[in-house]
């Protein structure tokens, strides 16, 4: 049996991380997913938090660049509020990682 063969028939869902989604835009910029836990059932699990995700997009020389970040917040309101500062954040992250990537391309000896 080949690798992919076995790593197909081991795809399982875990019931115990499951979580309905929810996704609120100003139709502008902002995207806010609300992911809420929930039960097998479909009920609402109030023993684990509400995780709220940021994403827009910037526009590079390359075309469309998405962004995502994880806004701390336990309602909307306050992922909305968030929402500035986490992005800011995210496109830092981003800014620093392509850099870093950018030296180490730099660095490596290319030998005929």
């Amino acid at each position: 049996m080949s690798n992919e063969q076995m790593s197909m028939n081991e795809l399982s869902v875990d019931a115990n991380n499951l979580y309905r989604e929810e996704t609120f835009t100003d139709l502008k910029i902002a995207s806010i997913k609300r992911l809420s836990p929930i039960k097998a059932d479909g009920s609402d699990d109030n023993s684990r938090e509400v995780i709220f995700i940021g994403q827009t997009q910037l526009m590079s020389q390359a075309g469309p660049l998405p962004v995502h970040c994880q806004l701390s917040a336990a309602n909307l309101g306050e992922a909305i509020a968030a929402f500035p500062e986490a992005v800011k954040q995210a496109v830092e992250r981003m800014v620093e990682e392509a850099k870093e990537l950018q030296r180490r391309e730099s660095s490596r000896i290319i030998a005929p």
